[in-house]
């Protein structure tokens, strides 16, 4: 008889999975993530049938996470400028302050084993920050940009921004205002 799932060997699994991808690539070995987590190999496998099925799980986890936390208490009375630069700050606060979800996310961003339902399943937790987005854009020189051209624009200004506040966490807040201006400026 299979024993019961548990919330807990799941999220361990989840949380294995982030640190050991980040450390060691898309590559890494199962056997490692379920060592991570302090879990049998076998264990790993009630949870997710696949490894692939381990990375959409997770890709589809971690964007929706960074989608819930940069449109965290967005204030709904404001401007497109200054909800775009809440979504912006708390978007790179998680990246700055998750350092391995963000390169286990940008792993699995470019995985082939990435499969289109989670891609769309992803997408679709990253909504609210693409309705920001064409609400931000409808007059500017991007307004007829793809949405996606638009995101990936701002995904570039935003790794850059967040490494710049890595690597010099004292001036963190002026390197965020700075990357935030220089989208809104391209946006807008």
């Amino acid at each position: 008889m299979a024993r019961p799932r548990s919330d807990e060997k799941q999220s361990a699994i989840m949380s294995a999975a982030t640190r050991v991808i980040a450390a060691q690539g898309l590559a890494a070995a199962t056997a490692t993530i379920a060592k991570e987590a302090g879990v049998s190999n076998g264990s790993l496998f009630t949870y997710f049938e696949t490894k692939a099925d381990l990375l959409n799980q997770l890709y589809v986890e971690l964007k929706t996470e960074m989608a819930t936390v940069g449109l965290e208490r967005l204030p709904s009375d404001s401007d497109a400028r200054s909800q775009l630069l809440h979504m912006w700050r708390h978007w790179a606060r998680w990246a700055v302050c998750c350092p391995e979800k963000r390169r286990a996310l940008a792993q699995l961003s470019v995985s082939e084993d990435i499969t289109p339902q989670s891609r769309m399943a992803a997408h679709q937790a990253m909504l609210g920050i693409a309705v920001l987005l064409e609400r931000s854009r409808k007059n500017g020189p991007l307004r007829d940009a793809p949405i996606g051209f638009v995101s990936a624009l701002m995904s570039a200004i935003g790794d850059t921004t967040m490494d710049f506040m890595i690597a010099d966490p004292a001036n963190a807040d002026k390197h965020c205002l700075t990357g935030f201006e220089a989208f809104w400026r391209m946006l807008a």
